[in-house]
């Protein structure tokens, strides 16, 4: 299992958070604060990154950014309340390369998104679904 993930990171140019995530740090997250305002602090957050939001879904929870530079990457982030004051947070990006990988990129863009995200909004842990049910 370990060699298959090495050779995933090698050649990947996308990193994905789930509530199960085999890396600590990519579980999904979960704050304490309602999905309304989860949105506006998302929102707020890849803007002040260098993200431009293309779309807000907010029945849906979703919101597809791009990089403002105007690069091939594109970042999905999808909001759900799982519980009143509960929300769970999650992120996809991928980075248009003609590589076979990022080298990492995509996951850094991830990891600075939630420590980002954990200083706006009150965090409550990661990967912590089963407990919320």
């Amino acid at each position: 299992m370990a060699l298959r993930e090495l050779f995933g990171k090698l050649v990947n140019n996308r990193t994905e958070t789930t509530e199960k995530h085999s890396v600590d740090q990519l579980k999904t997250r979960y704050y304490k604060t309602s999905k309304d305002k989860a949105i506006q602090a998302v929102e707020s957050v890849v803007q002040s990154s260098g993200w431009q939001v293309k779309r807000i879904e907010e029945e849906r929870g979703e919101m597809i950014a791009q990089p403002k530079n105007g690069g091939e990457s594109l970042l999905i982030a999808t909001i759900v309340t799982v519980k009143p004051f509960r929300t769970a947070v999650d992120f996809s990006c991928s980075t248009g390369t003609s590589l076979p990988s990022d080298f990492g990129k995509s996951k850094k863009i991830v990891l600075a998104l939630y420590d980002r995200l954990d200083q706006e909004l009150p965090f409550v842990g990661s990967g912590i679904g089963e407990e919320l049910l």
